[in-house]
């Protein structure tokens, strides 16, 4: 079972590597959106775990290529930043399924290879406090943390959101952030 894992962050795709090599995956891994055609091409994995972020680039125009190379191949794209408009572009794109990160090996696993996976869901929901600071937060990362751009895009005043920031909402003992 080949498996191409497409991760920019070094730390995060070696320890997928390691987990998925324990469960029987021959894997390889590359950083960069320049070599996941090039490497696909000489590996031709059965399987692709792909991160929609690739550094400053976004991952979802590599998927259509991969496909036309192998049709046959699964890929699942990983991300951090989970939404439903790129679960839906995703699949359009041509994924086979979507995982928010970070993801247990056993949905890894599962969204791989097509078997189920027991998967526990929390019933307590999160605070409007909790996701209101979760998508400042995302915004802030997409901007590089450039707090006053961030600002604009939400339409609150530069202090406003600086105060926001430094007031992490207290999480529940099943709730983390990743």
């Amino acid at each position: 079972m080949k498996l191409l894992i497409v991760e920019d962050d070094n730390a995060y795709g070696q320890t997928l590597a390691r987990r998925m090599t324990k469960h029987g995956f021959s894997v390889e891994h590359v950083t960069y959106a320049d070599e996941v055609l090039i490497k696909a091409r000489q590996y031709l994995p059965e399987y692709i775990l792909l991160d929609m972020k690739l550094g400053a680039q976004i991952s979802l125009p590599l998927i259509k290529p991969l496909r036309a190379l192998l049709p046959n191949c699964k890929i699942v794209l990983l991300t951090g930043f989970a939404s439903i408009a790129t679960a839906v572009e995703a699949i359009r794109l041509g994924a086979n399924d979507y995982l928010a990160k970070p993801a247990d090996t056993k949905s890894v696993v599962a969204a791989l290879t097509g078997e189920k996976a027991e998967i526990a869901f929390d019933e307590t929901p999160i605070s409007s406090e909790q996701l209101e600071w979760e998508h400042i937060n995302q915004v802030l990362k997409t901007n590089n943390g450039n707090v006053s751009e961030t600002a604009r895009q939400l339409g609150m005043h530069r202090r406003t959101l600086q105060r926001k920031l430094q007031k992490k909402p207290q999480l529940t003992k099943t709730e983390h952030y990743g």
